[in-house]
């Protein structure tokens, strides 16, 4: 079996854990489960909790002392059993404790499997900016199978989608001490622990462009989570609508939403010509009107005449999510010293699915539940809310981040 084949083995089950959970659970704990919108929220809020410290703190110990591919199946292990032992939990805390232990053994494994990948690629002397993206997207794959898999199945409602996820991450788990041995203890490369949790990187808010710049990021940040903990539970609820009841939007929620993630897939590849040709101001204006649009579609859209509405925001969404994440990757690569760039992409990584994501989980939450009544959410006004938060955001950074554009430069 190829390098390459056993990484997008890896790739494909690293995300279809992910995408087993991530788009349905708000339906199962809202509608099965009866939480309420704060409830939802800190479950999405999790992962923000996680990215603060996680990633950095197991890169530290596969660094230094558990070769990644070990590490990276210990995770996906004890996260199997987390995941199994949420899927029997239908109190509040119970599970929201175990889904909070699983995503901080999820999390960082997204880094160890990128890790794990770059190495047996350069073992095998491929070059890794050509092969490994054609590798990565089929974790996008992955994801979108998942997806389509607890939909289809009707997993969506019920707890069986844990039972997914559990059993991809054992299967993953066991898969990942069969790939490429990674290298520890690297005695050239000891960094001290603030180096290595990557805080060196907080002395660019000096800066007065790259402060505004991750400002704007954890701001923006807040909107990550919003459509993956409420979108399906705000379709599933036409259910009660008679005329919508039936509709493909309804009965196949997932699937409709998974037509975001493939528009991701697409927008990466436009992201060269967009960064060139305007800039990363523009492109995160872009970026930010995108969620603008994605919330407001989500506003007046509906599975009957307004289908067309959703579906517009599904193909927003890439463009959200791509050009505000990668392009603002891309920027922090482009605009910080050698010596801290990888803090630097650690600390962006902070305040967007970190701060950011947390907060506005949370805040997501609120929003929601003060507009649900016996029930009943003002979803209307909830998606109206989001999209003006978007709006704001984008006009103040218009004002006040200042870049000039060098074309030349991208």
């Amino acid at each position: 079996m190829s390098v390459k084949f056993r990484l997008i083995i890896m790739n494909f089950l690293e995300y279809f854990i992910w995408g087993s959970w991530l788009i349905s659970l708000g339906s199962y704990a809202g509608n099965t489960l009866g939480f309420d919108g704060v409830q939802i929220g800190s479950f999405f809020a999790t992962m923000g909790i996680a990215s603060l410290f996680m990633p950095a703190l197991l890169g530290i110990v596969a660094d230094r002392w558990v070769p990644a591919q070990k590490l990276l199946g210990i995770c996906h292990l004890l996260g199997a059993c987390c995941l199994l032992g949420a899927s029997f939990q239908t109190e509040y805390l119970p599970l929201y404790s175990m889904m909070l232990a699983s995503v901080m053994l999820y999390m960082p494994t997204i880094a160890l499997s990128n890790s794990v990948a770059y190495n047996a690629l350069e073992k095998a002397k491929l070059d890794i900016v050509k092969d490994f993206p054609p590798i990565r997207v089929w974790g996008t794959v992955g994801f979108i199978c998942a997806m389509w898999t607890v939909d289809f199945t009707g997993f969506k409602y019920s707890a069986a989608q844990l039972y997914v996820a559990a059993a991809a991450a054992f299967v993953l788990g066991l898969y990942s001490f069969t790939l490429p041995k990674s290298e520890v203890g690297n005695a050239g490369q000891k960094k001290s622990l603030v180096d290595s949790l990557g805080l060196r990187a907080f002395t660019l808010f000096k800066d007065r462009k790259m402060a505004v710049f991750f400002i704007f990021s954890m701001l923006l940040g807040g909107a990550l989570q919003i459509t993956n903990g409420f979108g399906d539970l705000f379709l599933s609820s036409f259910r009660d609508i008679p005329e919508y009841a039936d509709s493909f939007g309804v009965q196949h929620s997932v699937v409709l939403l998974s037509i975001s993630q493939m528009s991701e897939t697409l927008f990466i590849l436009a992201i060269p010509f967009f960064l060139k040709r305007f800039g990363i101001k523009r492109v995160m204006l872009i970026s930010m009107l995108a969620w603008f649009l994605r919330f407001g579609l989500f506003g007046y859209g509906n599975p009957g005449d307004g289908l067309w509405m959703l579906i517009l925001s599904m193909i927003v969404y890439g463009m959200a999510f791509d050009f505000f994440n990668i392009s603002g990757s891309l920027f922090v690569e482009q605009s910080t010293d050698s010596s801290i760039r990888s803090s630097a992409q650690g600390l962006f990584m902070i305040m967007t699915n970190g701060f950011g994501a947390t907060v506005g989980s949370y805040g997501a939450g609120k929003v929601v539940k003060m507009l649900t009544v016996d029930g009943v959410t003002d979803w209307h006004t909830a998606w109206l809310i989001f999209a003006g938060y978007a709006l704001v955001i984008a006009i103040a950074f218009a004002l006040i981040f200042k870049y000039k554009h060098i074309p030349q430069r991208a």
